[in-house]
């Protein structure tokens, strides 16, 4: 068995088949600042689109219970 020395390949070269990681890119600066206030708003912008759809599906569900509700008082006339 080969001893503790720099010239062997250590045991993560051993096992691991595939090419380095990539180190992760931070974005530093003014550009960084406004992207993440731009990514808050898109959360902000989803979350009022989404209680917006809420309250257009609940009033189409009304408003189609009210026609059905009509429909059926005219046909129970006959």
């Amino acid at each position: 068995m080969e001893g503790n020395s720099s010239y062997g390949t250590s045991w993560a070269d051993q096992w691991d088949n595939g090419p380095d990681p990539a180190p992760a890119h931070v974005q530093t600066g003014p550009r960084a600042k406004y992207g993440k206030k731009v990514g808050d708003g898109f959360g902000k912008t989803k979350a009022v689109a989404s209680n917006g759809m809420k309250k257009v599906k609940s009033g189409t569900s009304v408003g189609i219970q009210w026609i059905k509700s009509k429909y059926q008082k005219t046909t129970q006339k006959h």
